[in-house]
């Protein structure tokens, strides 16, 4: 968006009237021969594989921070997992144990970071 001089404005608002048509859903400014792309790409209902439905236009941030079927790693064993799935399996993973090549103890898988701090 700028600023109109005013000489201008009154073609501007005929060019903007006949040309520009706001969205009766997001109310964004769409060129009227563009308007029934932009509802079918945008606003059209679409299916998550997640079985939310939404907004075609919300779905790509959806699936990115939302869907609870979004890969996810495990911070322990980087193993891929569905991000509902991660919780769970973490609890577990990092109970496993692993030696310690320095002190020779057993430790927890989620304390591996902090044990060479107090190892020896």
């Amino acid at each position: 968006k700028k600023d109109i001089p005013a000489v201008n404005f009154i073609i501007h608002e005929i060019h903007c009237s006949r040309n520009i048509e706001v969205c009766r859903y997001c109310s964004e400014a769409v060129p009227k021969s563009e308007m029934k792309n932009h509802i079918e790409s945008e606003h059209v209902q679409v299916i998550c594989k997640c079985r939310m439905k939404m907004e075609n236009g919300l779905l790509k941030d959806h699936e990115a921070s939302a869907c609870p079927l979004r890969p996810a790693l495990c911070q322990y064993c980087d193993i891929p997992l569905t991000f509902d799935k991660l919780r769970d399996h973490e609890v577990y993973c990092g109970a496993r144990t692993e030696m310690c090549g320095g002190c020779g103890r057993n430790i927890l898988v989620k304390d591996l970071k902090e044990h060479p701090g107090v190892c020896g």
